[in-house]
């Protein structure tokens, strides 16, 4: 299988170059390619005339480091390769090395680096990062490939690899044409290393089968208003256990959480949320079930995490007593969007039409749905073929 340069990410990182001052943080699930960009970009730097020996790469993951246990063994293995001219490190998984801050903040302090580190868990942003190195850093959350990206990697008949990107998700390492059988393992087991190593190593938590019922609670109500005590209430569990819990899952990056937006009241609310996946394919492989399955609120996932990956703040809207599926704000710039499969049947399209109308601004108000072709929606709305708009300047 192929690879797709992450351009996007890419020209984040390049418009960091050298800046010494500051340590590049890439995070994101395990998986997503946060490895692979680090390659591409040290790729970049040799091909812009960059020596080898000023560059110091180090995955973590591998044997090779497994001498590596704390930040002392990091510096020992630093200076035995640092050649006293402007130095790029790249420490890939460093959150796995005892006291990895320290070190950073050594590099910083007392070597002509340019350091870029990667992370599988929030806990590389913790209050021992901020301590060692407060101010002096810049992260880089990483999503899995867009869709653009995975038909890239991927090309094909544009309908068909849709309905793939959702089985089988956006994790790069995932091969939609193989054995599906194999690839619903393959995501099963990454799904399982992220709890084991990512939040039950971490986190404190101590009973992987609530961990698990959260997590599958979780998966089973992408897209539904609810919240921790309706969350406890339904697996009879302790509200502050599950609170606990569902944020050990956000700090892996298996989840996010979209807050409710009151559009008229112009602020966010306290009550109630709704979580979205960072992949439909672990998703699925975790529930057991297909693309075929719930497709209208696997779409409205993939669309969060597009209105994301575009640098959108993105929050569930209320106006009144309609809900609005996004809001999505960019500097001053707001869009509202409703998300389903399909705009045909006069109630759905009464109801999708319905809570854009009530919204009385002049704000770009924008369905998408699977349908190739829509006309005449009243007050300016807007309908888009969520594909095309996938797949906008790609």
């Amino acid at each position: 299988m192929g690879e797709v340069i992450r351009r996007g990410y890419l020209e984040r990182l390049l418009s960091g170059r050298d800046r010494t001052d500051a340590v590049k943080i890439i995070t994101g699930m395990r998986r997503c390619g946060k490895t692979t960009l680090m390659r591409q970009y040290a790729r970049h730097l040799l091909d812009s005339g960059v020596a080898e020996e000023n560059m110091i790469s180090i995955n973590f993951e591998s044997r090779d480091a497994a001498h590596i246990e704390d930040h002392s063994d990091l510096l020992k293995e630093i200076d035995s390769r640092y050649s006293g001219e402007r130095t790029y490190v790249f420490l890939d998984e460093v959150q796995r090395v005892k006291g990895w801050e320290r070190a950073v903040n050594s590099l910083q302090v007392d070597y002509d680096a340019d350091v870029y580190v990667t992370g599988s868990n929030g806990y590389l942003l913790s209050t021992e990062l901020s301590t060692y190195i407060s101010g002096r850093y810049v992260e880089l959350p990483m999503l899995p490939l867009s869709f653009a990206e995975f038909l890239e990697l991927h090309p094909g008949n544009r309908e068909e690899r849709f309905m793939q990107y959702i089985r089988t998700g956006s994790l790069p390492v995932v091969d939609p044409d193989a054995d599906e059988a194999f690839e619903r393992d393959h995501l099963n087991g990454i799904y399982d290393t992220v709890l084991v190593r990512d939040v039950l190593a971490h986190s404190g938590a101590t009973d992987a089968a609530i961990l698990g019922d959260v997590a599958r609670f979780l998966f089973s109500n992408v897209g539904n208003v609810t919240s921790c005590n309706r969350i406890a209430d339904a697996l009879k569990e302790d509200s502050r256990k599950v609170r606990r819990y569902i944020d050990s899952l956000q700090e892996a990056y298996l989840i996010r959480k979209a807050e409710r937006f009151d559009i008229r009241g112009k602020k966010l609310l306290d009550t109630l949320e709704k979580y979205y996946v960072t992949d439909t394919g672990i998703r699925n492989a975790v529930l057991g079930i297909s693309s075929r399955e719930d497709t209208s609120r696997q779409i409205e996932n993939i669309v969060y995490l597009e209105l994301v990956r575009r640098g959108y703040e993105v929050a569930v809207g209320k106006y009144g007593d309609a809900e609005v599926d996004f809001t999505a704000r960019r500097g001053s710039d707001v869009e509202y969007y409703q998300v389903t499969m399909s705009m045909l049947s006069d109630d759905v399209y009464e109801r999708e039409v319905r809570s854009l109308r009530r919204i009385r601004d002049s704000r770009v108000k924008t369905v998408l749905s699977m349908d190739s072709f829509l006309t005449g929606l009243p007050d300016g709305i807007r309908h888009e073929n969520v594909i095309s708009w996938l797949l906008k300047g790609r």
